[in-house]
């Protein structure tokens, strides 16, 4: 990208980043966009209204089970490891509840109120197997340490998971090596469609940086800017997890 095209970026302003990761203790919420394969992530939601107090409820629904997760492009995949596996329960609702009488009067009230408009839970906690997997990125821009460990965790319901491997994690009986032989990783880069800047057809005016503001040389002048839909690639690497079929057949065989 030439530096003309930077600063053009920069002043248009970038497209949002989103990182699906979990730091060593520092987590990112994901966040799900125009990638095609993280719409499969996208949430359903049900609304209900209560005619008695006009109080609103939505129902979102988590789907946690989606044996799915989301890297930088840039990360080393070679480093891709699994750390452990435990028995945990997972939230597989969100409830937004929002009452309008309250909310409106929040200008009466102390300001802390407003966290409560709508008021969010999770709910409907179902059993469920984390596994977790570490691996090395580039650092993220806030971290003043430059961090490069990230981990990130997908869930499994008990029974996709053998019994005996079950009865094995809770004895606590399984090294680590040997748990990574029953789960398959495998890793894509899905293209996207977003819009782009079409430099032939877009002009901008010359100007330079001051004091991290953007001058024009001429105040009168306007830039012209012309979007093009394009298929690039994603900025993210979609990590599948599933239980390895092999492995499961030969517990399901030792356990008969």
């Amino acid at each position: 990208m030439t530096t003309q095209q930077t600063m053009n970026w920069t002043r248009l302003g970038q497209r949002p980043i989103i990182l699906a990761l979990i730091g060593m203790g520092v987590m990112a919420q994901p966040f799900f966009a125009e990638d095609a394969s993280k719409r499969l992530l996208a949430a359903s939601v049900a609304a209900a209204r209560s005619d008695k107090r006009g109080v609103e409820i939505q129902i979102e629904d988590l789907h946690p089970f989606t044996h799915l997760a989301f890297i930088p492009a840039d990360s080393d995949l070679a480093s891709i490891k699994l750390e452990k596996v435990k028995a945990t329960k997972v939230f597989t609702e969100r409830k937004s509840t929002m009452d309008p009488g309250y909310c409106s009067d929040l200008q009466f009230r102390d300001p802390g109120g407003s966290m409560y408009c709508p008021y969010v839970q999770e709910e409907s906690p179902a059993p469920a197997y984390e596994v977790t997997y570490s691996f090395t990125g580039q650092p993220l821009a806030s971290d003043e340490y430059g961090n490069r460990n990230f981990t990130f965790q997908v869930y499994f319901r008990p029974e996709e998971l053998p019994q005996a491997l079950r009865t094995a994690i809770s004895a606590g009986k399984v090294k680590r090596a040997e748990l990574a032989t029953h789960f398959n990783v495998a890793t894509s880069r899905m293209p996207i469609r977003e819009a782009v800047i079409d430099e032939a057809n877009s002009s901008f005016c010359d100007g330079n940086y001051m004091d991290g503001n953007w001058v024009q040389k001429d105040p009168k002048c306007q830039d012209k800017v012309s979007l093009k839909i394009a298929t690039i690639p994603s900025d993210y690497i979609t990590v599948r997890v599933e239980p390895a079929s092999s492995r499961a057949q030969e517990l399901a065989t030792a356990e008969r």
